[in-house]
């Protein structure tokens, strides 16, 4: 293993090709290209609608085990084997989202990948890119300024300003407006109300920007939106508010995907970028389909650990763009299986072959998920430089008996040199003919009891939980026609259940349902659990103390 350069330092010396060369290797013509300088493009919508006759590649997705503060690299190794099945041969692309500030300058840090396996250019990707997530939010935002100008000249609508579900959103993590007051001031400032702020990737437009398949079904859903109602009850849409048409002008640049390369300048399509805790967590279906279209292996990931992210891609992404992925690859590392295990952040350095024994738990819960779908599965051990042969092998023994195949990869230090092996696994499996992808539930199934599906089949509960008023929501729901929709679990993502110190494999939990939201736009209903929050706040230190320009006015403390 080679390196312990920062990630920044590693892009910068990577050796990149003209964006439109990375296109033209795909197959994209340079007129197709809308260039944002010689590095970022996006493909226009006119020349991805006459792909649509091609068939489709195979559709690999990388998820992962819960995540930990030990780290996962569930981005890294999507990226690493986009590399590695290029390097053996194979015509493929990667479907990654864009990044949030709100990570970026939070805790998490960047989405571009790691070490030798990242998406550049990396600045550009984890800071304002092609402007994607302004344009959500403006979109968005202009909506909200449209509700409360439209009571302010005389409410036509009669809407009832304290039954309005629609929030502000924003692209920075700051509690102070979960939970705010508008319109203070007197009479030429509206009228006061409650309201508060979500973050940018969980509002609805960020979701149905990702689930439209071409701008007119991005309108049609803008125009669906429910946005509250009247004080009789009688839902009011951004369609009855004339806001679809402004909202999808703002879109509609934006909605083109976005093309990159990785470090091995390989293409890459980055396009939006919900989390998967809050939201549903996949990248853009147009970029997606795009990818399936001009490739013949797409690799890509969903958020967070397979019980959410993986979830969310089958039940909700998968269902709704007609996709059928052909294999999956679940990443782990000995690090967060030793603190599934009980070993604490500070004593992961230490050999400890009973921890990751012991934290095994979480990996196999999560296998026995992913194969509910039917798709079939390998898993990929990203490797760390302290990590001991030991360790590995502790995984591959135990894990064999879940009749999975356990590789060990170092794409982070080797690019894809340290992921051959991974890569023609994959290409095994995809191109094995086992994939029999099914959803975990059928649309006719009540939206409580969809919730109480993932509850126990997903996170292992014994059952979810919610007081009169949420069932009774979902049942006005379900009786206004928007039963069939599949559900959006907002949850933890450090846990199998709503309590994110609990770390392994825990069962016959309860998951509290504290909230619910219709997005009639992205045609899903969003199930709020424990005490999740829709707007993060910034840790202690957030990373934005150390990020700055150096003497050479370079970005530095990004990562």
């Amino acid at each position: 293993m080679s390196t312990h350069q920062p990630d920044i330092e590693i892009a910068r010396a990577a050796k990149v090709r003209p964006i439109a060369e990375v296109g033209a290797a795909l197959g994209i013509p340079a007129d197709a290209l809308h260039q944002y300088g010689p590095l970022k493009a996006k493909v226009g919508l006119d020349y991805l609608e006459t792909l649509q006759d091609r068939p489709r590649g195979k559709l690999i997705l990388v998820t992962a085990i819960t995540p930990t503060p030990a780290g996962e690299g569930k981005t890294t190794t999507t990226v690493g084997l986009g590399d590695g099945l290029n390097r053996i041969g194979k015509n493929a692309a990667i479907c990654i989202r864009e990044p949030s500030l709100g990570p970026c300058f939070g805790i998490k840090g960047g989405a571009a990948g790691g070490g030798h396996a990242q998406v550049v250019p990396m600045e550009d990707i984890n800071l304002h890119f092609t402007g994607d997530l302004h344009a959500i939010g403006a979109a968005h935002n202009l909506m909200s300024a449209l509700i409360d100008n439209h009571i302010h000249w005389g409410n036509a609508l009669a809407i009832d300003a304290r039954r309005i579900d629609w929030r502000r959103v924003l692209d920075i993590n700051d509690r102070a407006l979960r939970h705010v007051v508008v319109s203070l001031g007197g009479p030429p400032n509206g009228f006061p109300r409650e309201t508060g702020f979500d973050i940018t990737v969980a509002s609805e437009v960020m979701a149905i920007f990702c689930l439209a398949t071409s701008l007119e079904d991005l309108e049609r859903r803008l125009g669906n939106i429910v946005i509250g109602s009247t004080a009789e009850g009688a839902a009011v849409t951004v369609r009855d508010l004339s806001g679809d048409g402004a909202m999808t002008v703002l879109l509609k640049d934006a909605l083109m995907p976005n093309l990159v390369q990785t470090l091995e300048n390989n293409p890459a399509f980055v396009h939006g970028g919900p989390f998967a805790n809050i939201a549903h967590g996949c990248n853009s279906v147009i970029a997606t389909e795009a990818a399936l279209r001009l490739a013949d292996y797409v690799v890509t990931e969903a958020g967070f650990g397979a019980d959410l992210g993986a979830e969310k891609f089958f039940d909700i992404k998968c269902r709704k763009a007609g996709l059928e992925p052909d294999a999956v690859a679940v990443v782990a590392t000995v690090r967060a299986l030793k603190m599934h295990g009980g070993v604490e952040l500070k004593d992961l350095a230490a050999e400890n072959t009973e921890a990751v024994a012991k934290g095994l738990d979480n990996l196999r819960r999560h296998i026995d998920n992913v194969k509910k779908f039917g798709v079939p599965t390998v898993v990929a051990i990203n490797r760390f430089t302290a990590d001991t042969d030991a360790e590995i092998a502790v995984i591959q023994q135990e894990i064999a008996g879940a009749d999975v195949e356990v590789i060990e990869c170092t794409h982070w230090a080797d690019g894809s040199a340290g992921v051959e092996e991974l890569a023609h696994k994959v290409v095994a499996l995809a191109e094995s003919g086992t994939a029999a992808f099914a959803p975990l539930y059928g649309d006719a199934a009540g939206l409580f009891e969809k919730i109480n599906i993932v509850s126990r089949k997903v996170y292992g509960a014994s059952e979810a939980i919610a007081d009169k008023a949420v069932r009774d929501r979902l049942r006005q729901w379900e009786g206004e026609g928007y039963g069939h929709f599949p559900v959006c679990m907002a949850k933890t993502q450090y846990s199998f259940s709503t309590d994110p110190n609990l770390k392994g494999a825990p069962s016959d939990h309860v998951v509290p349902i504290r909230e619910v939201r219709l997005s009639a736009g992205a045609e899903f209903v969003v199930a709020i659990c424990g005490q999740i929050m829709t707007l993060p706040g910034l840790p202690k230190v957030p990373a934005a103390n150390a990020i700055g320009l150096d003497e050479n006015g370079l970005v530095e403390g990004l990562f």
